[in-house]
C-alpha cells in the first residue's frame, strides 16, 4: 500500500508544535531550551538582609553601575526583582522627580520591605508592582530602560518574561543585566548564580534584543546592555 505524502504545510506546523512542546518541557524542568543553563532558585524574603549587607557597595559598586547607564533625568525605568529596594532608591535619584521607577518583585514580602524603605526616605517617584513568574506587569511601550541586577539567572520563565519586557520598552529602549561573571572562577558565588556573556547573548537575543554593549568596570559583574530590536 502506498503511503500518502504529507503536505509541506502540515510538516512545518507539526515541527513547530514539537519545538514548542520541547521548549516548554525544558523550562518546566528548570533548564533553558537554547543554552541548557539550569535556572537558579529565587531568593526568598528571608534572605533580604543579604541584599543590604554592608559589604555590597564594595563588592558590586552599584553607583558606578548606574553611572555607566547614563540614565537621563525624567526617564521612566523599571527595576525587576527589586527586592528591598537597594537599586531602586539609586534609580529614583537618577531619574529625578519628573521621572518614574517601577519597582517589580514577585514576593509581597519584598515589596513590603521596599515600601517601608521608600516611606522612610520620603521617595515619591517609585511605583511598586507585584509581578508573576512570567509577567512583570509593566505598562506597554512606556519604559526607557529595564534593569535586572543579579536577577535574570533566577527567572523560571525567562523567555516569557523577556517578551513582556520587550513589549514594555519604547522603541530603542534598553534592557540591562548585571550578572556575576561565570567566566571567572575567582568570583565567590555558586555557579548557578552566575551568567556568561555567551549564554546571556544567546538567550536574550532570541527574544528580540541586540547586545549592544558589554561593560566590565565592576569588580565582579558583567554589565550587559541590550537594545530592543
Amino acid at each position: 500500500m502506498r503511503m500518502r505524502k504529507m503536505p509541506a504545510r502540515t510538516i512545518v506546523v507539526m515541527a513547530f508544535s514539537l519545538a514548542m512542546a520541547l521548549a516548554v518541557a525544558a523550562q518546566q524542568a528548570g533548564v533553558h531550551p537554547l543554552s541548557g543553563r539550569r535556572f537558579a532558585a529565587t531568593m526568598g524574603v528571608e534572605g533580604a538582609e543579604w541584599l543590604d549587607r554592608a559589604e555590597r557597595d564594595l563588592e558590586e559598586d552599584p553607583d558606578r553601575a548606574i553611572d555607566v547607564l547614563k540614565i537621563e533625568k525624567g526617564s521612566t525605568v523599571a527595576d525587576i526583582g527589586a527586592g528591598s529596594g537597594y537599586m531602586t532608591v539609586r534609580l529614583s535619584k537618577k531619574v529625578g522627580p519628573q521621572g518614574r521607577v517601577y519597582a517589580n518583585d514577585i514576593q509581597p514580602g519584598m515589596l513590603d520591605l521596599l515600601n517601608k524603605r521608600l516611606a522612610k526616605a520620603k521617595i515619591s517617584n517609585v511605583s511598586a508592582v507585584l509581578g508573576t513568574q512570567d509577567d512583570p506587569r509593566l505598562p506597554d511601550g512606556a519604559l526607557d530602560l529595564v534593569l535586572m541586577v543579579d536577577v535574570y539567572h533566577e527567572l523560571s520563565q525567562p523567555q516569557l518574561m523577556l517578551r513582556h519586557i520587550r513589549a514594555s520598552l519604547k522603541t530603542g529602549g534598553r534592557l540591562v543585566l548585571l550578572e556575576y561573571r561565570k567566566e571567572d572562577p575567582n568570583v565567590p558565588i555558586k555557579p548557578e548564580h552566575k551568567m556568561s556573556v555567551a549564554d546571556a547573548k544567546l538567550e536574550v537575543e532570541a527574544e528580540g534584543f541586540k547586545l549592544t554593549k558589554t561593560n566590565e568596570d565592576l569588580p565582579r559583574q558583567h554589565i550587559l546592555i541590550f537594545t530592543k530590536s
